[in-house]
């Protein structure tokens, strides 16, 4: 029971360091229009600020294996954590949008990290329902971050209050991780006890002499460069679309926004409870058919309990894609490539969660608002046209 409960702390460490890494993601989106008023830039130029996060998260992703290798994972978290944490209590006393550009790089350096770092962590020592959950946990943070927002704002009517409130929210979950650092002197071990109780994966693992066809291990990242620009492209511009298409108030809009990210939240909560009922493939057509109807709901100029119901939908569909995806990559490919395509498909995702929603500033500014759903929509069709066409080849 000892062991047990040892190896369920460090289970909640975990979560806790995906609850750090998902805090700072729904900021930008519920503060925004804010921001860009205050600081008198374009709709679109918030998409020079995601560029420089995604860019130095991709750079701080394949340094982290090799920091891994030689710090830990534990240190590595730990200070990845106290670099956001500063990088957001810069962002809250920011005196112009360079500033902003500049504590971009810190942030998203930080959140690379650890999310290249614990994702391995869990991918080689937990099964798929802790891998859903430690999604789940990630949702967690961005949900609670739009909340917190709106609500400082309507109280103080200023964003910089927001930002400085999860700056040091994030600043004190940096230190829990730096107190709980011995908790991850002997992780393998203990990590199995966890792993041991849960049901038996899906599928083997192919053998590392399997065949598969060559287009397959470039088709494999392009499906999460869709799905991420999907899901990133409306956690950005949901709230302005609110604001501005639907006449919502900013707190009305922030806690659109925090629905989205908590139906993400929740809805892999629940697939985590469930994961062994369908193989991750039928996970991934399922969510992608949910996704693209919210989608199409929330595209449609209806009052605003559609424009929320559609958000939560998408939310919901979009829960078991990502975690699948990863998930099924070993089932796809033999080991060694299978290695290769999990820091590629990063790669991938790191560029749909930055260009994509940059992108869809431009067409934002030059277009309309309106047209970035139909936008997302695009994406979402292409997804599925890429799983299924995967599929047949793996």
């Amino acid at each position: 029971m000892k062991r047990l409960s040892q190896a369920s702390r460090l289970l909640l460490l975990i979560y806790l360091c995906f609850i750090s890494l998902g805090l700072p993601d729904g900021i930008l989106g519920a503060a925004w229009p804010a921001i860009r008023l205050d600081m008198q830039q374009p709709l679109a130029t918030v998409g020079l600020i995601t560029i420089s996060m995604t860019v130095c998260s991709a750079l701080s992703s394949l340094w982290a294996a090799t920091l891994t290798r030689r710090w830990g994972t534990g240190p590595i978290v730990a200070a990845s954590g106290l670099m956001t944490a500063l990088a957001l209590l810069g962002f809250a006393n920011a005196p112009s949008f360079t500033w902003l550009l500049l504590m971009a790089i810190p942030l998203g350096l930080g959140a690379g990290a650890v999310d290249a770092s614990v994702n391995h962590f869990v991918s080689v020592h937990y099964t798929a329902r802790h891998m859903n959950w430690l999604h789940g946990f990630w949702g967690v943070g961005a949900s609670t971050s739009p909340l917190v927002m709106g609500a400082v704002m309507a109280q103080t009517g200023q964003w910089s209050a927001g930002v400085l409130a999860l700056g040091l929210a994030q600043l004190v979950l940096s230190g829990v991780l730096w107190l709980c650092l011995p908790w991850w002197k002997q992780p393998v071990k203990l990590a199995q006890t966890v792993a041991s109780t849960d049901p038996a994966p899906q599928s083997a693992l192919l053998p590392a002499d399997s065949v598969h066809h060559p287009w397959a291990a470039w088709l494999a990242p392009a499906c999460f460069l869709f799905y991420v620009g999907a899901e990133m492209g409306t956690g950005l511009w949901a709230a302005s679309i609110l604001v501005q298409e639907r006449g919502l108030s900013l707190v009305q809009a922030s806690a659109g926004l925090s629905l989205y990210f908590g139906a993400i939240t929740v809805g892999r909560f629940g697939v985590g409870l469930v994961a062994h009922r369908l193989s991750n493939r039928q996970w991934v057509q399922w969510g992608i058919g949910l996704a693209v109807l919210g989608a199409s709901l929330f595209a449609l100029p209806l009052p605003s309990p559609f424009s929320f119901a559609g958000l939560a939908l998408m939310g919901l569909g979009c829960a078991p894609i990502f975690p699948s995806l990863m998930h099924e990559t070993a089932r796809r490919f033999p080991p060694e490539l299978a290695r290769t395509l999990v820091g590629r498909q990063m790669v991938f995702a790191y560029a749909g969660g930055s260009v994509l929603p940059a992108g869809l500033g431009l067409i934002a500014t030059w277009v309309g608002l309106s047209w970035v759903m139909p936008c997302v929509l695009m994406l979402l069709i292409s997804l599925v046209l890429a799983t299924r066409w995967l599929d047949r080849m793996t």
